[in-house]
């Protein structure tokens, strides 16, 4: 039976949220990471979040999870934030957040081919995919490393651990997409998070991240930085994330990860008066191109993985 889609408002909040938002939390978990262990941030950022949204949901009236939503949402959180959160921050402390940037702009790959290997997910159309390489190669054009001095220093184990991180991220988006009766999508977030901060806090632990826990080292920049990413980045972000993955499709969620860069060099260049050339912003024309091919194309009689439709069971 198809789901109702919801008015295309929310559709357009959503993707400015995701696109706004997460775009700016690269810098944000770089300023984080220079004075915070990675992983104690990320649990401590995503027990707080999910915390306060799910208690949040609940005061509206929302039911307390089942157990079996419960044991869905640890495993999607394991995915989203232990493996492509977690991972992420770990590696911010040695590979800038431009080139982070880069290499996660991979990930719609890894969503979409994840989505298309589930068993009955959607096969992507040639258009879909053609859009998606352009995509991509935007954003490699944008980002350019292979211009920039010191590109070939790039710690391996960070750039390894970001491009696991996608993959991560992608088996945890099209799991969450396939469970079954799963809870509503906010109180579903909040889950999620808790859980993916049990996870965080044990690889915390394992990384000895509590022994070197400092609060009088800690910056006030990097305080703020952990509260961007609490408020915003977390509760709005992520909120927006789940809801996408409950009413939209994986191609076009997965279109954050072109957006993103651009958003960061944008801030880069008014806040901290970077350089904006006439190859960043061809780079970003192609990139947004590629979102709204992805956006609008892609629609086929079977319902491909670039059509807006509501989940059918």
């Amino acid at each position: 039976m198809s789901v109702t889609s919801p008015p295309f408002r929310s559709y357009v909040l959503a993707f400015t949220t995701l696109y706004l938002v997460w775009g700016s939390t690269y810098l944000a978990i770089r300023v984080g990471v220079g004075s915070m262990p990675p992983f104690a941030m990320a649990a401590a950022r995503f027990a707080l979040a999910g915390g306060v949204l799910l208690l949040f949901q609940l005061w509206r009236g929302a039911t307390w999870p089942t157990l079996r939503q419960w044991r869905s949402a640890a495993i999607s959180g394991f995915f989203l934030l232990m493996g492509g959160n977690g991972l992420v921050t770990w590696a911010e402390q040695t590979v800038p957040s431009g080139i982070t940037a880069l290499l996660i702009g991979a990930g719609p790959v890894f969503v979409v081919l994840a989505e298309w290997a589930w068993p009955g997910g959607n096969r992507p159309d040639a258009l879909t995919l053609g859009a998606m390489v352009v995509g991509f190669a935007g954003v490699a054009w944008l980002a350019a490393p292979w211009e920039r001095s010191g590109v070939g220093a790039l710690d391996p184990a960070g750039v390894a651990a970001i491009v696991l991180a996608t993959v991560s991220w992608a088996i945890g988006a099209i799991y969450g997409r396939h469970v079954r009766d799963p809870a509503p999508p906010f109180v579903a977030a909040g889950a999620q998070m808790l859980s993916g901060s049990v996870a965080l806090a044990l690889a915390a632990w394992v990384n000895g991240d509590y022994a070197a826990w400092n609060t009088a080292e800690i910056t006030p920049h990097a305080w703020g930085a952990f509260a961007y990413l609490v408020l915003f980045g977390s509760l709005m972000g992520y909120s927006a994330f789940a809801w996408l993955m409950k009413y939209s499709t994986p191609a076009k969620t997965a279109t954050f990860a072109y957006v993103n860069p651009v958003v960061a060099v944008l801030l880069g260049w008014l806040l901290l008066d970077e350089p904006l050339g006439p190859r960043t912003a061809l780079a970003g024309a192609v990139i947004l191109g590629a979102v709204l091919v992805i956006s609008r194309g892609g629609a086929s009689k079977r319902g491909s993985a670039g059509q807006i439709r509501g989940p059918s069971r």
